[in-house]
């Protein structure tokens, strides 16, 4: 036998060990699929989310979901209603779908958490109790993680009210899974990329690298220098992937600087930033990204542990850019010109620090951070 025909064999022989690899990997998805657990399923979030993660647009065509909906005894009516739509949906990557009010059955061999916006009829008086209020379900959670969940669990935390803080608390609570528990800011930047879109003119899936630093729901920084837009009707056109700063083809540094951040700050002020379809894409968006990885060259905003990049305090969790690979993301500290003024990293880390001292304990008053005009260092 000839060296030439024996490489040849090999090849053939090491391509059908791959092909056989991977027919046993689908088996396997079939045969044990991931179990995915939803918090506050009764939330209009989960409607909107169900048919996404079942769809394999997340997790892949090959690997089928049995969905887990958690929420309290009082939502139980409304669970099994959501039960029944989504078996007649008929999904054919859908294993199972089941409810659980038994909080402490709760996450049993989870593969995902998704955490939702808890609803409470709880009444607080202050915004200090608000902050408090959040512990003991991150602490019963965490607990519950850490004791029922699989050892890879990934645990996303989503939402519009206190998201870095229930973020950190989880990490506080299930500490040898918190390396794999990251809060969602890709509705944020959403919202950002919409409102550019409609002063340029251009769709929002346009534009590309928008920065969220900060607390994804109160105070954060939207940055624009590194974002992008894609084909923009102009004197100049190109290929598809030709691309131009947006801070170029935004003429008016007024309406950057002013309205533009007004606009922003408005929506959230009135809680109008976060609707049930926006939280739902964005979260199945950032589970896509985690499983699949992030489109080359795109940067992603993620709420994730400080460990001090960036010149951001530690022990906070804080929204800033990232990528998607391998099953994990990368910081990307490597960015150039991005600095953050000491100024806004102050405006930015100040309610973080004091909200998990307020929620833990060891602060009694909360104290909104306070400045003047900030609208004119925004963006730089």
């Amino acid at each position: 036998m000839t060296t030439e025909l024996m490489k040849v064999i090999a090849q053939e022989n090491l391509e059908t060990h791959t092909e056989k690899e991977l027919e046993e990997e689908t088996r396997k998805d079939l045969i044990h699929p991931l179990q995915v657990w939803i918090t506050s399923a009764s939330a209009p979030a989960c409607y909107h989310l169900i048919p996404i993660l079942t769809s394999g647009e997340v997790f892949g065509m090959h690997t089928e979901v049995s969905l887990n909906l958690l929420d309290n005894k009082q939502t139980e009516e409304n669970l099994h209603m959501i039960v029944t739509e989504t078996r007649d949906l008929v999904a054919p990557l859908l294993r199972s779908v089941s409810i659980c009010t038994r909080v402490e059955d709760a996450f049993r061999q989870a593969h995902v958490i998704i955490v939702l916006d808890e609803v409470t009829d709880q009444e607080v008086h202050t915004l200090e109790d608000c902050i408090r209020s959040r512990l003991p379900l991150c602490r019963l959670y965490g607990y519950l993680i850490e004791k029922n969940a699989h050892d890879s669990v990934r645990v996303i935390v989503g939402g519009k009210t206190f998201v870095n803080l229930k973020t950190v608390l989880l990490m506080r609570y299930a500490p040898n899974v918190a390396h794999n528990i990251i809060a969602v800011a890709l509705g944020v930047e959403g919202r950002a990329r919409a409102v550019l879109a409609r002063k340029l003119r251009t769709t929002p899936s346009c534009i590309k690298n928008v920065i969220v630093w900060g607390n994804i729901s109160g105070n954060n920084y939207i940055d624009l220098r590194k974002a992008k837009i894609y084909r923009y009707e102009s004197a100049i056109w190109g290929p598809p992937n030709y691309s131009r700063p947006v801070l170029s083809l935004v003429f008016d540094s007024e309406w950057v600087n002013r309205q533009y951040v007004e606009t922003l700050q408005k929506q959230t002020a009135t809680g109008k930033q976060f609707g049930a379809i926006l939280a739902a894409h964005s979260i199945a968006t950032t589970l896509k990204y985690w499983y699949q990885g992030s489109p080359p060259g795109e940067i992603v905003s993620l709420g994730v542990l400080s460990e001090g990049q960036f010149g951001i305090p530690e022990g906070i969790v804080f929204s800033m850019p990232v990528k998607f690979e391998n099953g994990t993301w990368v910081v990307l500290t490597d960015l150039e010109d991005i600095e953050i003024s000491e100024q806004i990293m102050t405006r930015m880390t100040s309610d973080l620090i004091q909200e998990k001292l307020v929620a833990l304990g060891d602060l009694i008053s909360f104290q909104p951070y306070q400045s003047g005009n900030l609208f004119d260092v925004m963006f730089y």
